[in-house]
């Protein structure tokens, strides 16, 4: 069968409207300012071979690569009739998710007059998961997934609408806060079924048939998309690479990150087999998630996400690679590569696309904010929870944003202020741009934050490793390299700061933290930046008068007026340099 041109526009635009309904519906009514703050999380709808139909607009877009591959393997273990309408399955097993033990999927089967058709799923992430879990997860210091956490291997915690009472105890016996963690399952849950409904609201109107057919029609329709955007680069190999200083464990290891990416006719392959062997820290990964990631934002950023999307790519990965880690290698600190991998493959084209392809961005997850433990005026635990952006990358056309999270985040934002002081005994006692933390360019990097907490009671700190010391965002075309970030904690009583990192560091009542995250790098030469932009910049203390002149050969008076001719005299002078001192 077939759809006419207007209600196969209809179904188009409703199969992310339904993905948009279940992320409303998990949003509004989760636990976990994970979730309903920062939207640590995605919802899609998937069919029974495997292949994304739909995904909340805004959604986590690293979780977008490994929703099918956990579709196949319950296939694979239940069987096409293994599932009944009223089942709920959970799963979070990193010998198929590749993630850490805090992302847990829920998903439903969906059947229409019987058959089964294709699964609601709802990926998001739990405030805790038992063992060493708790607030982002582990860390990559976590030896194995049994330290990490409960491993749920698809398993049914509703079965025909009854729920399995022992394995729901267990999950509750064995985390630290139930209440939330549960009541973020029961929202995932209510999401996949809200789905459900609607998906038979639109089977009901327009038929299996019609629904199907459409559904094909609009994968073919996104891969001929994605085929004429690739089309149009000019054939070829296409090569970069990046590194992270150390995976936190071996200090004196670099993490490799390389990236090849070809270009033929119409079809690119991204081969991610220069990158590092799985380490014993956890910053290994299962997941395609780099790659399709880069590839999405190259062909189509704008663009609802389906199947279609990615037909015309294909990955290399082999097993064993830091990317594609063989269980049970640890995966608590998954994430924190996976964007400099993103990074690493769109930099590959910078030749290709001179026009179009920015600097580096901070490239990692982001600033992490988590501090835990037990108020004792309530005696109820509590965890503090945020992600505070950094700074993209100039572009070929503008200045890159600042205090924003990384290419794999999506709509995630940081925790407000006003959120994290109500619920838990802390004090924000800053969030601001770090001046001068953008890399100059003609098109200046956006800037980092620095976000300063104090803690009230005693607990502890997760500080994740600033591991880019040593390959900053980069810039591109002469622009230069953004700032680097990093934790500094000042203990109660002490006078000054002192960098750290490691995970579930324990600290005095009325001891302060700075997260510091970094800067994008610059696009182009610095001295071609307009003076009266770089004079800008100093006003509203995004550089100071010092980088002005020293970085772009700006010269200000003192009362911050332009002075043209000794601009011109200065960036004259260092011409021949082509670049800043």
């Amino acid at each position: 069968m077939t759809a006419d041109p207007v209600t196969l526009e209809v179904i188009r635009n409703a199969l992310p409207a339904v993905a948009n309904e279940m992320a409303a519906d998990l949003q509004r009514t989760s636990y976990n300012m994970m979730i309903y703050e920062v939207r640590d999380f995605c919802t899609a709808l998937v069919n029974v071979e495997g292949e994304l139909i739909s995904q909340n607009v805004g959604g986590v877009s690293h979780f977008v690569a490994d929703l099918g591959v956990i579709i196949t393997d319950g296939v694979k273990r239940y069987g096409r009739d293994g599932f009944k309408p009223g089942d709920v399955i959970i799963t979070n097993h990193q010998a198929v998710a590749g993630q850490h033990l805090n992302n847990v999927v829920i998903y439903v089967p969906y059947f229409f007059e019987g058959e089964l058709l294709m699964f609601c799923m709802v990926r998001a992430h739990w405030i805790d998961i038992g063992g060493t879990s708790t607030g982002f997860g582990a860390g990559p210091d976590v030896a194995d997934p049994w330290l990490e956490g409960l491993q749920l291997d698809q398993l049914k915690i509703y079965e025909a609408g009854a729920l399995n009472e022992t394995l729901y105890r267990v999950i509750k016996d064995n985390i630290r806060f139930p209440e939330s963690s549960l009541g973020d399952l029961n929202s995932q849950i209510a999401a996949c079924r809200l789905g459900a409904r609607r998906m038979d609201e639109l089977f009901a109107k327009y038929g299996k048939g019609t629904i199907l057919a459409a559904i094909g029609r609009i994968f073919d329709e996104t891969e001929t998309k994605c085929r004429n955007v690739v089309s149009q680069l000019a054939d070829g190999v296409y090569e970069a690479e990046s590194f992270f200083d150390n995976d936190g464990v071996t200090p004196d290891e670099p993490v490799r990150i390389h990236a090849r990416v070809t270009v033929a006719a119409g079809e690119m392959t991204i081969d991610l087999s220069g990158c590092s062997a799985e380490r014993k820290a956890g910053i290994n990964s299962r997941t395609l998630a780099g790659a399709r990631v880069a590839y999405k934002a190259l062909t189509g950023p704008l663009e609802p996400v389906n199947e279609g999307s990615f037909r015309a790519l294909k990955v290399v990965i082999p097993e064993g690679n830091i990317m594609m880690a063989r269980y049970p290698a640890p995966m608590a600190g998954w994430s924190i590569i996976v964007p400099t991998v993103v990074e690493t493959i769109v930099s590959c084209l910078a030749s290709a696309l001179p026009e179009k392809i920015p600097a580096a961005h901070h490239g990692l997850l982001g600033g992490a904010v988590v501090f835990f433990g037990v108020n004792p005026v309530t005696k109820r635990r509590f965890v503090v929870q945020s992600i505070e952006g950094g700074g993209w990358g100039g572009r070929p056309n503008e200045d890159g944003e600042s205090g924003t999270v990384s290419v794999c985040q999506g709509d995630v934002r940081n925790g407000s202020i006003e959120g994290i002081e109500m619920k838990c005994p802390v004090l924000v006692e800053g969030r601001a741009l770090r001046r001068d933390s953008g890399g100059p360019g003609k098109y200046r990097g956006g800037l980092a934050i620095d976000m300063r907490v104090r803690n009230f009671v005693e607990g502890r700190w997760n500080f994740e490793r600033a591991r880019r010391r040593g390959c900053p965002a980069w810039g591109l075309w002469g622009g230069k390299p953004g700032e680097t970030g990093g934790y500094y904690l000042r203990r109660a009583g002490e006078v000054e700061f002192q960098a750290v990192d490691g995970a579930r560091k324990p600290v005095e009542a009325d001891s302060e933290v700075i997260v510091s995250t970094g800067g994008g790098g610059g696009w182009g030469n610095p001295f071609e930046r307009d003076p009266e932009r770089v004079r800008w910049d100093v006003l509203e203390e995004l550089i100071s008068a010092e980088a002005a002149r020293e970085q772009y050969g700006v010269v200000l008076d003192d009362d911050l007026a332009l002075d043209l001719a000794a601009t011109v005299a200065l960036r004259g002078s260092r011409k021949g340099a082509g670049a800043p001192r």
